[in-house]
């Protein structure tokens, strides 16, 4: 299909980073044909969103999300894709204005399907999701990005019983690794220098060629890689190898963990069909403190699962705040139609949830902040990104993020997409002030 150069397309990301790391791949798609991309919000001839469904929430603000993009471009052609159009697909069909709505096993053939003229009614397009492993076939030139995501796994085969992910992404399944090695090896010459490894349950990865070590070997390898961090990875599937190359100053590999816990109480991490104890997180994330010293620790908590005590929260509150962890996303329980805990006439009422999600936060963010306060006076070597007005952003190793203002620098100075050593001074917000030492290169 011949596509005019003048057609403009706007593209949508809601939920993960392995969302955003393939409607990137989408985005380049579209440019090969011709698309000029736009950003969300302008007016546009085609518009694609791709969608999360992991709560009500997510569900909710896709819907919004779409009739918003209708509502600004009538006579667009709108296409909508990934898990909520995997699960959700009649209530997207409702929505006036829908062309098109594609399901996770054919999303990233999404160009294929698009028409030249608007639907009366929304084509829909859910297939049955392959067990088969992945390879991606167009890797193009993406946007520069100093941190770009790599995707190497999607699905996940665990099925804790809140979960709807299993449902949308289906069986855990691992991405070849030539092509995800020539992906990194593209944004390399792009001038990527750190790459974000993105999936649904990374630490599953398996191919013929290996498993997650292989591929940390083969990325580490190419020139221009100067950091890789694991994004999120499930408590029982991180190989004690990491620590090594963690320590290894040759290894890009960052002294990083975000390992799910969801709760700190053994009664409910069972009702879950979570496969661990509190005690045996715990063992391994003080474990890991020791082998890597420094290192930083977050986590994923769920607060109001169904059937959850007060007693029971307080557990959780405890946990958090005896371990190693700097940090969590709290997020509360979402009923998700077909999941084991939905069916359950316990369910905490919503605005308890509401209030214990609140509280936890309260407790993360003093966390952080004692994080980010026992490096003061030290010094951290950071990435920097795009500049602010009047500040340079970036994250240190051990993603303590680290503000360097302009003031006291030479006029004009470019640091972005550069490393440097960086005396943290003081804290601010959410992040630290620092003092730029010496520029790296």
């Amino acid at each position: 299909m011949k596509i005019s150069a003048k057609k403009k397309a706007s593209l949508h990301t809601l939920g993960c980073r392995l969302n955003q790391s393939e409607t990137l791949l989408i985005e380049q798609g579209l440019k090969e044909r011709g698309y000029e991309i736009v950003p969300f919000g302008e007016s546009a001839d085609l518009g694609i969103i791709n969608t999360c469904t992991v709560t009500n929430l997510a569900d909710s603000k896709c819907r919004q999300t779409i009739r918003q993009f209708v509502r600004r471009n009538p006579q667009a052609y709108t296409a909508v894709v990934g898990c909520y159009s995997q699960m959700g697909a009649k209530e997207i069909a409702e929505i006036d204005g829908v062309d098109l709505i594609i399901g996770n096993q054919e999303k990233m053939s999404v160009i294929d399907y698009i028409g030249q003229e608007k639907n009366e009614r929304p084509v829909i397009v859910r297939e049955r999701i392959s067990q088969e492993d992945f390879s991606i076939l167009s890797l193009g030139d993406a946007p520069f990005n100093q941190r770009a995501n790599l995707k190497i796994q999607d699905g996940c085969s665990f099925v804790c019983s809140f979960c709807i992910i299993p449902f949308a992404r289906g069986a855990s399944r691992s991405r070849d690794l030539e092509n995800l090695v020539e992906e990194a090896q593209t944004k390399a010459r792009q001038g990527v220098r750190e790459i974000v490894l993105t999936g649904v349950n990374i630490g599953t990865y398996r191919s013929e060629e290996g498993d997650l070590l292989r591929v940390l070997e083969r990325l580490n390898a190419i020139e221009g890689i100067d950091r890789i961090r694991i994004s999120s990875i499930e408590p029982t599937t991180i190989p004690a190898e990491l620590f090594g190359l963690m320590k290894d100053e040759g290894h890009a590999l960052l002294p990083f963990f975000h390992i799910p816990l969801q709760s700190g109480c053994d009664k409910i991490l069972k009702e879950m069909k979570r496969r661990y104890t509190v005690s045996e997180y715990m063992d391994f994330l003080r474990l890991a403190e020791a082998e890597v010293p420094g290192a930083y620790f977050g986590s994923d908590i769920m607060v109001g699962f169904p059937g959850e005590t007060e007693d029971e929260f307080q557990e959780t509150c405890q946990a958090f705040l005896e371990s190693p962890l700097k940090f969590c996303h709290v997020f509360s329980y979402s009923e998700r139609q077909g999941t084991v805990a939905a069916r359950r006439q316990d369910q905490v009422p919503i605005p308890e949830r509401a209030r214990r999600s609140a509280y936890l936060r309260r407790l993360s963010s003093k966390k952080r902040y004692d994080f980010y306060e026992g490096y003061l006076g030290q010094t951290a070597r950071v990435l920097f990104e795009n500049p602010k007005p009047d500040s340079w952003p970036s994250y240190s190793d051990n993603y303590i993020r680290v503000v360097v203002p302009k003031e006291g620098l030479e006029k004009g100075e470019d640091l972005a997409n550069r490393c440097a050593l960086v005396k943290l001074k003081r804290l601010a917000a959410d992040f630290v002030e620092g003092e730029l030492v010496e520029r790296l290169d």
